[in-house]
């Protein structure tokens, strides 16, 4: 349990960094294909944390928790993902026609406090941060870190029942419908803070086969008064987006200097755009 909770740190660490870098170690979900269109209709989901998208050179990404929002907006747990050295899958029956959302949510905790004059510190669940901290415990502080990593894939035909947001951390609302992306076409969608938009927000978007470019292919964007953002994909292929609100968390001061508490949200997803 313990080894768990430090590679979720781990974790939110490496997302609340990765909003608008170019080289980095990034956290992301691939489906085996956006739009499904067999009789007996199933999608098979990588995970990993690589520096090249979408390679799998680093480490698996931890799937314990993935869920399933179907087309009618009903959100089940995936079935039970299989961890390999290198990357994660799962296999995910799409049984109705229509949009899935395939989402990967979790809340983190990482702190420090004093029992006399020792420093503790602590890396896991918020609800565990809470339960290990002794009463009379002394410059308690702690980072809270939201994060939600999704894909979207699509079984036969588009629909909507599964895109409305769920009001919690940082979110992006598809304008757009994201099972309908063309290269050269605009794209449009929303960022939302807990429900409410999130203006000025900056956020960005790396393009897979990063290895046979030579660059990363950054494409970087920022919301508008209305949380929204309207852009066009230079080429088809598979995109990762990632945000982070506040969008420079690692420039802040040092922990021990900092509030009591902190709270970070990182968003990606992982996006495919057609040929036109």
């Amino acid at each position: 349990m313990h080894n768990s909770f430090i590679k979720h740190g781990v974790l939110a660490l490496i997302l609340a960094a990765t909003a608008g870098a170019a080289s980095a170690h990034r956290p992301w979900m691939l489906p085996s294909a956006t739009i499904v269109e067999n009789k007996d209709a199933w999608v098979m989901i990588d995970g990993a944390v690589s520096e090249g998208l979408f390679d799998f050179d680093h480490m698996p990404l931890r799937m314990n928790g993935v869920t399933v929002t179907a087309p009618d907006g009903t959100t089940a747990p995936a079935p039970e993902a299989v961890t390999g050295k290198m990357r994660s899958s799962v296999d995910i029956p799409l049984p109705k026609e229509g949009t899935y959302r395939i989402a990967l949510v979790s809340n983190n905790a990482m702190g420090s406090y004093k029992v006399g004059n020792e420093v503790k510190r602590f890396r896991g669940s918020e609800a565990d941060f809470a339960k290990q901290v002794p009463a009379g415990a002394l410059d308690v502080r702690k980072t809270l870190t939201h994060q939600r990593i999704e894909t979207f894939v699509t079984a036969h035909k588009t629909s909507d029942g599964a895109l409305k947001p769920t009001n919690t951390g940082l979110e992006m609302v598809p304008l757009t419908h994201p099972n309908d992306l063309r290269a050269n076409e605009t794209v449009r969608v929303r960022f939302l803070l807990d429900g409410k938009p999130l203006p000025n927000l900056p956020f960005s978007l790396v393009p897979g086969g990063v290895r046979y470019r030579g660059v990363a292919g950054e494409i970087r964007l920022t919301t508008d008064a209305k949380g929204e953002a309207s852009f066009k994909l230079p080429s088809a292929n598979m995109y990762w987006m990632n945000a982070a609100y506040p969008p420079n968390p690692g420039k802040g001061p040092a922990p021990e200097d900092g509030p009591a508490e902190t709270r970070r949200y990182a968003y990606t997803a992982t996006l495919e755009a057609l040929p036109e």
